[in-house]
């Protein structure tokens, strides 16, 4: 874990990671004993001891056996609280969270549980961290797309507190054009759209979400090194892309952080930000990454600060936000380290 202090990091968002994925093994354990609910595990450690994959799905299993633990909506916010004060010591000033409502409803629970949880906190989460927010509604591209359509109408009906929807889960076998609908739908409400593609998928798969679904920001997408005509455009369009290094490397999407495409998608000039993606489970916070990456291609101060604010312009924050965050970074970036 991450032990420098947050001044010798540039302030930035996050704009990747998966709200369940937050889940500590001792925050587990304390809501299993508060729920009545069995874990297969003896202890955190032993929990914790389980997180070596050997690809996306064993992830998946694991990820989402771990949401048993998730009943009321104290549960819901006391995950939310717990991410958000961890990332306050990391200098996130903003962060764009997913949560998948359909893996939830599946267990019974109703959505104004999971949503009143989480919502109730992040509504404070700038008044007592300093940390904005923004909620993204994920759905699962395993599922059919129908019960995704459904899922959205019953949040638009609600009320729910989100600003955009996305898309995750197992990519092999699912692409984007399966939920154009969903997307279109989306759109027409106002909401923003970002997509999961080009993690275990081709580069194709990042073409589609952006063609198909009109996807505005693209998560993981390191397939686009696959394409050169697609990263000539990303580049031209500016299109965000928020990639998770660490992740990537314990999921064995990729080998190792030196053959990472990271520094080649830095180089040809596209916008990426870094993420942590679900942190516990790979054991990186998004501080933890900065430090990774740094010290895996020796980064320079300038281009931290870059990866910082390339997390701000890939947001969904009103551009004056953007550029309160953006002048914070470069206030960061000519102090003296």
């Amino acid at each position: 874990m991450a032990t420098l202090p947050p001044s010798s990091r540039p302030p930035r968002a996050e704009l990747h990671v998966h709200l369940e994925g937050t889940l500590e093994p001792d925050l587990a354990f304390e809501l299993a004993v508060r729920n009545g609910v069995g874990l297969p595990y003896p202890d955190p450690e032993s929990l914790r001891a389980a997180y070596e994959f050997q690809d996306l799905q064993s992830f998946l299993d694991l990820y989402t056996a771990g949401m048993s633990v998730l009943c009321t909506e104290a549960d819901f916010a006391d995950l939310t609280r717990a991410y958000l004060v961890r990332v306050a010591r990391a200098g996130v000033r903003h962060a764009e969270i997913s949560f998948d409502p359909q893996a939830h409803l599946v267990r019974g629970l109703p959505l104004e549980v999971v949503v009143g949880g989480i919502a109730g906190v992040l509504e404070r989460s700038e008044a007592e961290l300093g940390i904005s927010t923004l909620l993204i509604a994920s759905f699962h591209r395993d599922r059919d797309s129908a019960d995704a359509l459904d899922v959205l109408e019953r949040l638009l009906a609600m009320g729910a507190p989100i600003v955009g929807v996305g898309l995750d889960s197992a990519e092999v076998g699912y692409p984007p054009s399966l939920f154009e609908g969903v997307y279109a739908r989306a759109a027409q409400a106002g909401l923003r759209l970002t997509a999961h593609a080009g993690e275990e998928g081709p580069a194709a798969n990042i073409r589609d979400a952006l063609d198909v679904l009109h996807a505005e920001r693209i998560d993981h997408g390191i397939a686009v090194v696959q394409d050169p005509d697609l990263v000539a455009r990303v580049v031209a369009q500016q299109v965000p892309f928020t990639v998770c290094p660490v992740s990537n490397v314990r999921l064995r999407a990729v080998p190792s952080l030196a053959e990472h495409p990271l520094p080649a998608m830095i180089e040809a000039g596209m916008l990426v930000s870094i993420s942590s993606d679900d942190p516990p489970y790979f054991d990186a916070y998004v501080d933890d990454v900065d430090d990774a990456v740094t010290a895996a291609y020796g980064l320079t101060r300038d281009q931290r600060a870059a990866l910082a604010a390339a997390s701000f312009r890939g947001s969904f924050l009103a551009p004056d936000r953007v550029a309160e965050r953006l002048a914070e970074v470069e206030a960061w970036r000519t102090a003296r380290a």
